[in-house]
């Protein structure tokens, strides 16, 4: 089994499990066992498809601004949740592949195999969402045909991306590609580096 064929299907279970209810405040009941990939895939996708819908009820025209700035916070911290899992996702495949001999010549991807996945897991969503728009029985066939024309698209992405994904960590296992994590870094979150927090000490 390739790395992607065990993400795949987790990510569908994720999504197919929040829409039992479709309330973002929903708690998480991840079925495997802590702190194994597993685990770690399932909570990812989870945090992708809570903040799928903050993003879709943040975009209310009618919204309370109060509510707003409420659920703006939700959404930092979810994006920073993403980010720090990310990071963890990658760290795992640092000690996976620790002791792969690195060949002579070998080059650095443009992005690391944790941050692919990230794409892949919000792929699962967009193809779901997509889905159900294609299912739709109250729109024009104009609508219907667009959304299929996505959906199809969506689904070749998915194929590709995961076959490249895939490939990605293969070249990694034989040493023809090597790996690095840099951490995001991110400044607006930092008391110490956002001017706008630390002007207010």
């Amino acid at each position: 089994m390739t790395f992607t064929e065990l993400c795949n299907p987790i990510f569908e279970q994720v999504i197919n499990d929040y829409h039992k209810t479709d309330n973002v405040d929903t708690p998480i009941n991840n079925p495997y066992e802590l702190k194994t990939i597993e685990y770690y895939i399932y909570l990812k996708n989870w945090i992708d498809t809570v903040q799928w819908h903050f993003e879709d009820i943040i975009r209310d025209p009618n919204i309370d601004p109060v509510e707003a700035l409420v659920l703006k916070r939700r959404i930092d911290k979810s994006n920073q949740d993403r980010t720090d899992l990310v990071e963890l996702i990658d760290s795992y495949f640092l000690d996976k592949y620790k002791d792969i001999q690195v060949k002579a010549g070998a080059v650095i991807n443009t992005e690391s195999p944790a941050w692919a996945i990230d794409r892949l897991s919000i792929l699962a969503l967009k193809i779901y969402h997509m889905r159900q728009e294609v299912e739709r029985t109250d729109t024009t066939p104009e609508h219907h045909a667009q959304c299929e024309n996505k959906l199809n698209v969506l689904l070749e992405q998915q194929k590709d991306l995961s076959s490249a994904i895939d490939r990605l960590l293969a070249d990694i296992e034989a040493g023809n590609k090597y790996m690095k994590v840099y951490k995001q870094m991110k400044m607006y979150n930092d008391p110490d580096l956002n001017p706008v927090l630390y002007g207010k000490k």
